[in-house]
């Protein structure tokens, strides 16, 4: 039931309520949601059901591309039964780096889809805010389709009068001036910085006003990867000798108050908050990236941290030379 009205209010939501409605509307879903997993069982009991109702029974394809091994350390496996497979995530983060500096832009993506099936695992609560991140994504992707039939149109037109001049290259003509412009690189969606030299080139950024162009969310996702890199990093970590280990809801508390919170406003932040209540134990991570113990998980964390950082790195030297993490 909570689902079906939170579904249909984020859908009424996207037209009619800004963020700020969003973020109340999804702080009043979070305390009945929380109220009624204590009224009805233990919070653990629903996470273990949550998990049965995630994973699915078809059998998973074979994976693309065999994520890379690092020093001797064997590819990760598919995980049978789960939507989100870290494996898949760290094929994606690992295809993404190219050139020295550059990020291709489908392989981020691709392990944007895969951060995203992480977050919906844990929850409709934490859903909520995979929803925002998906919209970021969905809009990029759009342009890129968008630039891409642009690019082919121009390379239809481009054939078109070569080939009004080979048949017709002494006749007078008195057609006007095109103010298209074609070059041999049409298409500027393929990696991150060929995408900020297209949307400059192209007056699509402006550092002033909101413009809801590839680099605005962009810089967005870049964010919120920091955040759940800063995430994953603290939940890697053993704990001290004799010491017990941390809730990964404090974890995630912690590190979102250090890195994305401050791009929030109150009601977002206080959304976000109390979602993190309700957050699994660590066994129920374990069982994501399909280890049985945190030694496993420190390691399989450790890789994705790793492919995260480079990935994270390279996008903010390319932002930060633009002068765009502060977009509007």
């Amino acid at each position: 039931m909570y689902e079906k009205v939170r579904g249909y209010l984020w859908r009424r939501g996207g037209s009619i309520m800004g963020v700020k409605c969003r973020a109340c509307v999804a702080i009043v879903l979070i305390i009945l949601l929380l109220g009624s997993l204590w009224l009805y069982g233990s919070l653990e009991h629903q996470w273990d059901t949550c998990l049965k109702i995630y994973t699915s029974n078809k059998k998973f394809p074979s994976l693309n591309k065999t994520n890379i091994s690092e020093e001797g350390e064997a590819p990760l496996i598919l995980c049978p039964g789960q939507r989100f497979q870290v494996a898949e995530l760290l094929a994606h983060l690992q295809t993404a780096p190219v050139s020295a500096n550059d990020v291709l832009l489908k392989p981020y993506l691709a392990s944007w889809d895969e951060l995203i099936k992480f977050m919906e695992a844990l929850g409709p609560m934490v859903g909520l805010i995979s929803q925002e991140i998906e919209s970021k994504t969905s809009i990029i992707r759009d342009l890129a389709r968008k630039a891409e039939a642009e690019a082919e149109k121009r390379k239809i037109l481009t054939m078109g009068r070569d080939s009004d001049l080979v048949v017709s290259h002494n006749r007078p003509s008195n057609s006007s001036k095109t103010d298209l412009k074609v070059s041999g690189d049409t298409f500027g969606y393929t990696s991150i910085r060929s995408m900020i030299k297209w949307e400059l080139e192209n007056n699509l950024v402006n550092f002033q006003t909101f413009t809801n162009s590839g680099c605005r969310n962009l810089l967005r996702l870049h964010r919120a990867l920091l955040w759940l890199q800063s995430f994953l990093l603290e939940l890697s970590k053993g704990g001290d000798e004799g010491e017990p280990l941390r809730k990964p809801s404090e974890l995630c508390k912690e590190t979102y108050q250090r890195t994305l919170s401050k791009h929030h406003t109150w009601w977002v932040r206080r959304a976000a908050e109390l979602a993190f209540i309700a957050m699994p134990e660590r066994p129920y991570f374990f069982k994501l990236v399909c280890v049985d113990t945190q030694a496993e998980a420190t390691v399989v964390l450790d890789r994705v941290v790793r492919a995260i950082g480079e990935v994270y790195d390279r996008t903010e030297v390319a932002l930060k030379e633009h002068n765009m993490l502060d977009l509007p």
